[in-house]
C-alpha cells in the first residue's frame, strides 16, 4: 500500500499541488469523523451535507467546486488500494460556476488552411528554410493532433513511429500519454526533419539533444510563440495555441463520441472533455444572443 501523497507524486502531480491535495484530504477525513463516518465508506448523500458544510462557511461557489475536485482524486486514490470499489461523488458538478466560453473558434478547414498557408520552400536563406520546415511540421501537430506548447517541447525521438505512421504522446501532470495517428505529408515531412534538417539545426546551433524539436533560440516555448504570431498574419482569428487546441478538439467532437475526444486529447477526466462540448454550445447561445436581429 503506498501513501496519498506518494499516489499523487506518481501520477506526476506539482509539488504545491500536492501539498494542497493532501491538505484538502486531511480536511475531509477530520470531517467524516465527526460526522461518524469514513472516506472508505461514506456515500452520495452523506457527501451532500459535506457541500453544505463548505457553504455555509461562505466559501465561494468556485472554491467548492475545487475542494470537491480534490476530493476526487482522493477516491480514486482510494478505489486504487482497494479501500473502495465506486467514487460517489464522480458526477457531482457545483452549478453556477462560471465557464471559461470558447469563443472565436477556428474550423477545421481554417485550421488545415494554417498548415498548408505556412510556407517554407520559397524561403531563401538556407538555415532560415531549415527553421520554416520545422515550424511547418510543429503547425502540423498543433492543428492535426492538437498538442500544446509542453507536449510538444518533450517530444523527444524515441516518440516517433513512423513506420505505422504514430507519434507516441507521453504523460503529463494533467494529461494521459497517448498515441496519435499522422496524416501521410506529416509521416512524409517528418522522415526528411529527422534525417536531414533536424541534424543540420543542431550542428548549426552546436546542440546535442534528444528532444524532437531544436528551437532557433534557447526555448521552443520562444519558437512557438513566433510561429502563432506568423500564424495570426494567415488568419486573423488566431490567438494563441489554446485557442488553436480547443479548436481541434471542438471540432473533434462532431465527429467522435465524448470518450473517443478524451484518448485524442489525453484529459484525464471525461468533464474535461465534456467541458468543450458545453463551450461549443455555449459559444452558439453567445452568438445568437449577440447578433440575434430583435436584440
Amino acid at each position: 500500500m503506498i501513501t496519498y501523497e506518494n499516489y499523487l507524486e506518481k501520477e506526476k502531480y506539482s509539488k504545491s499541488t500536492i501539498e494542497n491535495y493532501t491538505k484538502q484530504a486531511s480536511v475531509f477525513i477530520k470531517w467524516c469523523k465527526r460526522n461518524h463516518t469514513s472516506p472508505e465508506l461514506v456515500d452520495y448523500n452523506t457527501f451532500l451535507k459535506h457541500i453544505k458544510y463548505l457553504q455555509r462557511k461562505n466559501v465561494a461557489k468556485k472554491t467548492v467546486s475545487h475542494k470537491i475536485g480534490a476530493i476526487k482524486i482522493y477516491f480514486k486514490y482510494l478505489i486504487r488500494e482497494s479501500y473502495r470499489i465506486d467514487n460517489p461523488v464522480e458526477n457531482i458538478a457545483i452549478k453556477g460556476v462560471k465557464r471559461i466560453i470558447n469563443y472565436n473558434l477556428l474550423e477545421a478547414d481554417e485550421l488545415e488552411d494554417l498548415y498548408y498557408s505556412y510556407q517554407s520552400e520559397t524561403v531563401v536563406d538556407a538555415y532560415h528554410k531549415l527553421c520554416a520546415k520545422r515550424n511547418k511540421i510543429i503547425i502540423g501537430l498543433m492543428v492535426y493532433q492538437g498538442l500544446n506548447t509542453n507536449e510538444l517541447t518533450h517530444l523527444e525521438l524515441e516518440n516517433l513511429e513512423l513506420y505505422k505512421g504514430k507519434i507516441y504522446v507521453k504523460s503529463g501532470v494533467r494529461s494521459n500519454a497517448r498515441t496519435l495517428e499522422l496524416k501521410p505529408w506529416q509521416v512524409i515531412e517528418l522522415l526528411e526533419y529527422v534525417k536531414d534538417v533536424r541534424e543540420k539545426i543542431l550542428i548549426r546551433n552546436n546542440l546535442e539533444s534528444l528532444r524532437l524539436f531544436v528551437p532557433s533560440n534557447a526555448r521552443l516555448g520562444n519558437t512557438i510563440y513566433l510561429i502563432v504570431k506568423k500564424l495570426k498574419s494567415i488568419n486573423q482569428k488566431v490567438e494563441n495555441t489554446h485557442q488553436i487546441r480547443a479548436s481541434v478538439i471542438t471540432n473533434w467532437l462532431k465527429q467522435y463520441n465524448l470518450r473517443e475526444v478524451q484518448v485524442l486529447a489525453g484529459h484525464k477526466f471525461i468533464s474535461s472533455t465534456e467541458r468543450y462540448l458545453q463551450d461549443d454550445l455555449e459559444s452558439l447561445h453567445e452568438i445568437v444572443n449577440n447578433f440575434h436581429p430583435l436584440r
